[in-house]
């Protein structure tokens, strides 16, 4: 038991310091490509910090552990709502602009009623995960072409990197995050097995929690250097990569069956906070063609769901 804690905490510490590593030489190389904030956020820094979650769920479904695959996507979606949206709110509050409102809060919403019509079988097999994957590059296509036809946000500075040293960081944070990721699942699946917690609430709480800390340092250290369209952009592309991608990769290695609160309890609130963060997006630019923001109260609301959730989901196990 010692051993497996130790490994998962070792898998966490590579996991974070990876996550950044390759977030840094990402957003460096975009904006050498000339890639505006917004864009980068939604598209190379979500890749990146979602990255954990693939190569956990890939690891998790190959050691025949799909329900924690499962439990790793729809819990870093709720996790990158209530929790890192609700303290880079704290920290800095986020200014909410015309692309998000009009474009990647309802890509992300559609994206999650369509991932949530797949699972109501309780069942995802090949053929949903390949229209998963469609799903994502027809999103990814939509960011491109409308950040192409409506430039916004540009003015906000970028890491400042060379073009070869963030190439390198891009490969060496890639590797750790597959050494990582393999090291983390390893330890909890061992801890769940030996507690008679179930992988599911296993996905859903520490693996989602420790995979969305590579989430929460960008964003929260993007909002502090004032870097919104990266902040925000990067929680929505998150959960668009988690739900179409993460998702995908246990149903294309093998059929999964989902548990039923994963459908009811844990994805409703993840369509719930989705919804949330719609309309807050749009209360946010009420009656003003300005910027307005993402208030710390909202933030504050939003970490206490994510409290109360966790005590939900450990009072039922118990």
């Amino acid at each position: 038991m010692l051993l497996a804690i130790a490994a998962v905490i070792i898998g966490l510490g590579l996991l974070i310091w990876s996550a950044d590593r390759f977030v840094d030489g990402a957003a460096a190389t975009a904006g050498h490509l000339g890639m505006s904030p917004m864009l980068i956020g939604l598209t190379i820094v979500a890749f990146g910090t979602s990255a954990p979650e693939m190569l956990v769920s890939t690891m998790a479904a190959l050691d025949k552990a799909p329900g924690l695959a499962i439990g790793n996507a729809i819990g870093s979606n709720i996790a990158n709502i209530a929790l890192v949206l609700g303290a880079t709110a704290l920290v800095s509050p986020l200014p909410v602009r015309g692309n998000l409102v009009r474009t990647e809060l309802p890509i992300l919403t559609v994206a999650t009623i369509g991932a949530g019509i797949l699972l109501m079988d309780h069942y995802l097999d090949r053929f949903d995960g390949t229209l998963l994957l469609l799903g994502l590059v027809l999103c990814l296509y939509l960011f491109k072409r409308y950040q192409q036809d409506h430039p916004d946000d540009q003015t906000e500075p970028l890491a400042d990197l060379s073009f070869k040293a963030a190439i390198v960081w891009l490969i060496v944070g890639l590797a750790v995050l597959a050494l990582g990721s393999r090291i983390l699942v390893g330890g909890a699946v061992t801890i769940a097995s030996a507690l008679g917690v179930s992988d599911l609430i296993i996905g859903l709480t520490i693996i989602a929690i420790g995979t969305s800390l590579p989430e929460l340092a960008a964003s929260v250290m993007s909002a502090r250097k004032r870097l919104h369209g990266i902040a925000l952009g990067n929680i929505i592309g998150s959960n668009i990569f988690n739900l179409l991608g993460v998702m995908a990769i246990p149903a294309l290695i093998s059929p999964v069956t989902i548990a039923a609160d994963a459908v009811w309890r844990d994805y409703g609130l993840m369509l719930v906070l989705t919804l949330f963060l719609l309309v807050l997006g749009f209360w946010a630019r009420r009656g003003s063609s300005l910027s307005q923001t993402i208030t710390r109260p909202m933030g504050s609301l939003l970490l206490l769901v994510y409290v109360m959730y966790l005590f939900l989901l450990y009072t039922n196990a118990s």
